[in-house]
């Protein structure tokens, strides 16, 4: 069984779910995951978890997101990009120095209603299901925080803008609602999705492309280790004889270390490695317990049971 992460570039016209099908097909091997949606019709980096690194789906869908899209002025549809009904059209008469301005103050943090076609659940059901039934319901304002945003180039009515968020934010949304705040409408024509954490574009394969390198019994050199999201974080290694409490999860003391930095007893989190040297977990450090605790473990052996 493989354990790792593969930075996936998703091409036009596969689902996310289609993306881990395929994977699973490739890898032989069920224990796959990916984290984070992204449209069918949209592009990009999709990284997909395989065997114990599936316990990192939910940490990695946390992380802040940067996407291109191209936004469209004077159209507004039902489904908030260029795929949907066309509900107005409307020309645009603003000069393209107020569409800077009307861009540039849609980044900070803000509130957001999510879009009817998306896949948000409302009792049990997903708002798109509920959207192509012709049904439309009230959905609450969510925050997210738009870090930057910038104009990449200008084609009037046409304008390419590239987003760095948080988890959660609707870039479509924001097109819409610039078009909303400009009085002529907008709609998104593409989106590209440039970066995942610190998974980005350069590096990701296409499936096609991870399939020749399995053929050709190569997955492993693009397969990223679990350790690889937490490089940052300061790095401690238990004694021998600790061994079997790292194993059962427990907490550990300071003197079940080898040895511990600074750095490593002030920091929220550290990654923990055994004596024989390889990668068991995140443990954070409580002061006032002078105790590690586990946050996340990741035992190949778990995804194996």
């Amino acid at each position: 069984m493989y354990h790792g992460m593969i930075n996936v570039y998703k091409e036009k016209g596969f689902t996310s779910h289609d993306v881990v099908a395929k994977l699973r097909g490739i890898c032989k091997q069920k224990k796959i995951g990916h984290t984070g949606t992204l449209d069918p019709d949209a592009v990009g980096v999709l990284p997909v978890c395989l065997g114990c690194a599936t316990r990192l789906c939910d940490m990695l869908t946390e992380k802040d997101k940067e996407y291109v899209a191209v936004l469209r002025l004077g159209v507004t549809t039902d489904t908030q990009d260029i795929t949907g009904k066309v509900l107005a059209e409307k020309e645009v008469t603003e000069s393209v120095e107020k569409v800077r301005e009307v861009i540039s103050s849609f980044e900070g943090e803000q509130l957001q209603i999510p879009p009817m076609y998306s896949a948000l659940k409302v009792n049990g059901k997903k708002l798109y299901e509920l959207a192509r039934e012709g049904k439309e319901i009230e959905r609450k304002a969510r925050p997210i925080v738009v870090h930057e945003i910038e104009i990449l180039s200008e084609n009037m009515p046409e304008f390419t803008i590239r987003v760095k968020c948080s988890k959660g934010t609707y870039i479509r949304t924001i097109c819409h609602d610039i078009g909303q705040k400009l009085s002529c409408g907008g709609a998104m024509v593409s989106l590209k999705r440039t970066k995942v954490g610190n998974f980005g574009i350069e590096d990701s394969y296409t499936l096609s492309r991870i399939e020749d390198m399995a053929k050709e019994g190569r997955l492993c050199e693009i397969l990223l280790p679990v350790e690889k999201v937490f490089e940052k974080l300061p790095e401690i290694r238990v004694k021998e004889e600790t061994m079997k409490a790292l194993l059962n999860g427990n907490q550990l003391r300071r003197e079940d270390f080898l040895s511990l930095s600074e750095e490593a007893l002030k920091a929220e989190e550290v990654r923990v490695y055994g004596s024989d040297g390889r990668f068991y977990g995140v443990y954070g450090y409580q002061e006032g317990r002078k105790l590690f605790c586990p946050i996340k473990m990741f035992f190949p052996e778990q995804a194996e049971r």
